[in-house]
């Protein structure tokens, strides 16, 4: 450390020829360097951040003499080094006005020094309402990369602070910093590319880094060398893409972005090939980008992430395929790639809710265009691993899984298979669950299952069991006073009552809770005189009156029309 004091202090107290600082120094600024050697021989019991300490710096750093300033901060950025603490102003007003130096290496240290404050919360604050932005913007235009790359450096950190980021966007920053992203200088590179990164956590600092020309430079970098750069582009081209306006900028200017991605999955680093996918992922919630990743190539190395031992590499991937399947004409490539084994077994991730939901929503969106398709995932194994599973899962996987048993049960093909699984005795006890959804998808399901099957004889034998059975299931939900749960129910009677199974129709006829309830849904008066189809009013009243009346119709012996089928909701 002596070495050290003497090096630091050497311009000023006598290592100069022809130059007599004896009589240039004023006496504060002699007493003050001769505290400030004391102090920094015995530093580790000295807090350089307040009292007699920080006035020897200050006075340093307030002296006309440039040689005492470089010192000042050279100190300052030496003892920041090892010693980050919040402060007050008292300490970082003598570092902003050090940046305010023409002087270069003054603006090195200082820089460095503030940078080092800038990994504490508090100080994060603290610096930028002390006007800390300002001097840090000039410096980032200098033509010294040091200082460049010291300035950029506290601007990242100051940047990971929400209250700052607003600021930060409004104070001109971005766009010397999207041109420090192109340095020729790698740390420059990582902290200007790291800097956008931080920037792109809201809407608004989104909005203003688009403007300021960051996207076709953050694309450019995507083919970095530097694995922090590609990650940092990556991961902010991530959170740009989740704006649709964004999205549709970047689909009509940066016509490579999806190759570029794709190519990154395929590389070595899981921190970037987890970005990618991610960003993938969201732009994939536009119709044009869900068919140009399948095009590009990303099946393969999606798949590959799927199959990963890497938590992070599955999740990203299972959630970027899940977008991709919601376009129709990538079922089938989808299917025919291998991911419906991979899928499957994802479906057993207990330890992780989200990866199971992605896992069965993508399983049901491929499944949902085609008989063809609908037999793939069913062969696969998806409504197994469902049943096994389904009573145990968390209430957003279990409403997953009943929404798909329900889309396969539309294939009126599967409907023995999927009853020979013994489906009932899972989805019968959901449509007690808890969850609204879980009740209304395996309601669905049973109806979809109750349609056109040919031998309703498990139908009979459950019809009292599992909890209440069938019975029971229609029973509360026509007492629901639901308008959709009554429909679900009323409509799944018919497609029973139409089944012509004579003992059936008899046991459904002697259940005098139900077909009371369905009576008096019969005798519910409809207006007729109004226009188009607002007589049916928004629950559909209507429909649901004219179901009531059929079910009573066929119930005492009139004639079995064709039955139908019903979906829980659309391609998630």
């Amino acid at each position: 450390m002596a070495d050290f004091c003497r090096r630091l202090f050497a311009p000023c107290c006598g290592g100069r020829a022809k130059v007599d600082y004896d009589n240039v120094l004023a006496d504060s600024e002699r007493e003050a360097v001769a505290d400030l050697l004391n102090y920094l021989e015995n530093r580790a019991e000295t807090d350089f951040f307040s009292g007699e300490p920080l006035q020897a710096l200050s006075t340093l750093v307030y002296s006309q003499n440039i040689d005492l300033q470089r010192s000042a901060s050279l100190t300052f950025a030496e003892i920041t080094e090892r010693d980050v603490r919040p402060v007050d102003r008292a300490t970082l007003e003598p570092i902003l006005f050090l940046l305010e130096s023409p002087d270069i290496e003054v603006q090195r240290a200082a820089s460095a020094a503030l940078g080092n404050l800038a990994v504490d919360g508090q100080n994060k604050v603290l610096i930028v309402s002390l006007g800390g932005l300002t001097p840090l913007i000039r410096q980032m235009n200098s033509p010294n990369v040091e200082v460049q790359c010291n300035a950029v450096g506290c601007i990242t950190n100051l940047a990971t602070h929400e209250e700052n980021k607003a600021r930060i966007a409004r104070s001109g920053a971005l766009a010397p910093l999207t041109r420090l992203a192109k340095s020729k200088d790698m740390r420059v590179q990582r902290n200007a590319t790291g800097a956008l990164l931080n920037m792109t956590h809201s809407d608004d600092n989104r909005q203003q880094l688009v403007a300021a020309g960051a996207i076709p430079v953050l694309v450019s970098l995507l083919s970095s060398p530097d694995t922090d750069v590609q990650y940092y582009c990556t991961t902010a081209l991530s959170n740009i893409a989740v704006d649709s306006a964004n999205r549709k900028r970047l689909a009509q200017t940066e016509t490579k972005l999806v190759q570029s991605l794709v190519h990154l999955m395929k590389g070595q680093a899981p921190k970037v090939q987890c970005q990618a996918a991610l960003a993938l992922r969201n732009l994939a919630s536009d119709e044009k980008y869900q068919l140009e990743i399948v095009r590009a190539g990303g099946l393969p190395p999606l798949l590959n992430l799927l199959r990963s031992s890497y938590l992070p590499l599955i999740l990203s991937a299972v959630a970027c395929i899940r977008n991709i399947s919601i376009h129709p004409m990538n079922e089938s490539p989808i299917i025919d790639a291998g991911f419906l084994r991979p899928l499957v077994d994802l479906l057993g991730s207990t330890d992780n809710e989200e990866i199971q939901c992605h896992a069965i929503s993508t399983l049901r969106n491929l499944a949902a265009s085609s008989d063809r398709n609908k037999q793939l995932v069913l062969e696969a194994g998806a409504v197994q691993k469902c049943k096994e599973l389904v009573l145990d899962v968390p209430l957003s996987v279990q409403s997953e899984m009943t929404a798909a048993i329900a889309v396969l049960a539309l294939s009126d093909d599967l409907k023995p298979h999927l009853l020979e699984l013994g489906v009932f005795d899972v989805l019968i006890p959901l449509t007690e669950s808890e969850s609204i959804e879980v009740q209304g998808n395996s309601a669905a399901a049973l109806g979809n299952l109750s349609s056109k099957v040919g031998d309703y004889s498990l139908f009979l034998s459950s019809w009292s069991q599992p909890s209440g059975g069938i019975h029971g299931y229609l029973a509360r939900f026509l007492n629901s006073g639901d308008p959709t749960f009554q429909h679900i129910a009323i409509w799944t009677l018919l497609q029973l009552l139409e089944s012509n199974d004579a003992k059936l129709i008899q046991i459904i006829n002697q259940s005098k809770d139900v077909m009371d309830v369905v009576r008096e849904i019969s005798k519910r008066e409809v207006e007729s005189d109004v226009e188009g189809d607002a007589a049916e009013g928004e629950d559909g009243e209507a429909e649901v009156v004219a179901l009531a009346r059929r079910c009573l119709e066929i119930s005492s012996g009139g004639e079995v029309s064709k039955g139908s089928s019903f979906t829980p909701s659309d391609k998630t």
